[in-house]
């Protein structure tokens, strides 16, 4: 009697072993679908190994994940729990709970640019804390919606497993799938330590997409064994990572008038004061969230209205003259001017003039007692020319817009004073042969940003702001808190950024 219980007891827990295997992998289909938001939020490989990596990496990793949380999760309380009805409702309860965890995260890759995690917990929450105070009731339909089709899907699948295991045992597909997914995963490592040593950016620039990634590295296989130096490695990785003296600061405009658009105007001012903060917010102005501005005055106006880069102090001489590209508009498109009590002695060609065209730059601490010449513009930008910080050169500066395309385009990304010269001037209808080193902000790159400020090279990829030194110290900041994080060095993120000066060339 006691054996035909025991015999009744191996029975059941392997029927359910064999059910958790077929129902992991239909999860892991699951998980493919939902792990390609990852991949979209990414610019797409450009090489025929970046694609293979991308294919080997997203089937192998995902079901990896799929696997080891069967692991961990669903096979104990097989062994523990064999009563099939409990442990089906207790495995679709799991699932369900694991998809909508990966699901946010996956929301938080997208707008962040890293994954959710110790070292990320106070930016994590600040996303979803702006997400509750802004769409509550939304936030709330979505979630339970979400997690209950979620949980209906797990029902389903989990019975359906349970009904058609034998089928699915004779179905011959268990282990062709394993091959697949096995082999993926032994593959993507292999692709990855080969890419790796040889500084295939198209391949390690994926290192960090998919959560909970680890892939071999050059570094901790090839070098094990000698059979890569790993002092000439990083000597081609400086090479690839080398600026070039001299930017092009010439550009050749073009512009089209039926390409125009809303007449637009960005102040500038040296400081705000509480009183100016209430007047723009009286006037239905909003914050322009994450905006950087350098914190010495002659680079910001460097990057502002020349758009170069303020690398060391030969920059300074420009600013002596007025830039080469204002000279080109001829029909005085665009108008660069100060306010009659305001006066930037670095910008010794700058006059006074209230006659302001469609599109112009005001350089103005008192705008909200000269409101009466401004108020006629449809988009208005108002910012603080320098930012205020000690421990970076580069730091979120006070700017307020009442421009709704501006402000809806740049909720969680970071926008800087290289940005607004190539912004105004699209706006005005005007476009280069030659790409700008900073972005149209209505009509952003998918390259980071990149801007040189003395001996630091500093990117951002959305809120993730990496600073290179040139000692080669390196370090890695939330853009929204600038708090740091623990993450290593992203190179194929900063070689991105460096591609910006090929294309301004």
């Amino acid at each position: 009697m006691v054996l035909e219980q025991n015999v009744s007891l191996v029975k059941k827990v392997n029927r359910l072993l064999n059910w958790g295997h077929w129902f992991s992998f239909f999860n892991i289909l699951l998980a493919l679908i939902v792990t390609s938001a990852y991949w979209l939020a990414e610019p797409a490989p450009s090489s025929v190994i970046g694609w293979t990596y991308l294919a080997l990496n997203w089937i192998g990793h995902t079901a990896f994940l799929c696997f080891l949380f069967f692991i961990l999760t669903i096979f104990p309380v097989s062994l523990i729990f064999p009563y099939q009805r409990h442990v089906r409702g207790i495995a679709a309860a799991i699932a369900t709970s694991a998809f909508v965890v990966l699901i946010f995260d996956a929301y938080v890759y997208n707008n962040l640019g890293y994954h959710i995690g110790a070292a990320s917990f106070e930016q994590t929450i600040d996303l979803l804390r702006q997400q509750i105070v802004t769409n509550l009731r939304n936030f709330i339909i979505i979630v339970m919606t979400v997690a209950a089709l979620l949980f209906a899907l797990q029902l389903t699948l989990s019975n359906f497993c349970w009904k058609k295991i034998e089928r699915l045992k004779q179905s011959g597909l268990a282990q062709p799938l394993m091959l697949l997914f096995v082999g993926s995963f032994m593959l993507s490592h292999i692709v990855h330590i080969y890419a790796d040593a040889n500084l295939k950016w198209d391949v390690t620039k994926q290192d960090n997409v998919l959560p909970l990634s680890y892939p071999a590295t050059a570094k901790t296989f090839l070098a094990r064994y000698q059979l890569v130096d790993l002092t000439k490695r990083a000597q081609r990785q400086l090479d690839k990572m080398s600026v070039p003296d001299t930017f092009q600061a010439n550009k050749t405009l073009q512009c089209n008038n039926t390409a125009a658009g809303k007449s637009t105007l960005l102040i500038i001012s040296r400081n705000f004061n509480a009183a100016q903060q209430q007047f723009f917010q009286a006037k239905y102005f909003k914050p322009l969230e994450q905006h950087f501005a350098p914190v010495q005055t002659t680079e910001a106006l460097v990057n502002l209205l020349y758009g170069q880069f303020y690398y060391n102090a030969a920059n300074s001489t420009v600013l002596k003259t007025a830039p080469a590209w204002l000279a080109q508009l001829s029909e005085q498109k665009l108008t660069i001017a100060r306010d009659d009590s305001t006066e930037f002695l670095a910008l010794p060609w700058l006059t006074a003039t209230k006659n302001l065209n469609h599109y112009a730059i005001v350089f103005d601490d008192h705008a909200d007692k000269h409101w009466a010449n401004y108020d006629h513009f449809d988009n208005i930008l108002i910012m603080q020319l320098v930012a205020q910080h000690e421990k970076f050169t580069l730091a979120p500066t006070v700017a307020w817009t009442n421009w709704k395309k501006l402000l809806k385009l740049q909720h969680y990304e970071v926008s800087q004073h290289l940005d607004l010269l190539p912004t105004l001037l699209a706006q005005a209808g005007c476009s280069s042969e030659h790409s700008w080193l900073g972005d149209n902000l209505l009509q952003p790159s998918k390259l980071p940003k990149l801007l040189i400020s003395g001996q630091e090279i500093i990117s951002f990829k959305k809120d993730k702001m990496v600073i290179l030194r040139e000692d080669g110290s390196y370090g890695v900041w939330s853009a929204g808190t600038l708090l740091p994080l623990t993450e290593k060095l992203d190179l194929p993120m900063l070689t991105d950024a460096l591609k910006r000066i090929e294309h301004e060339k």
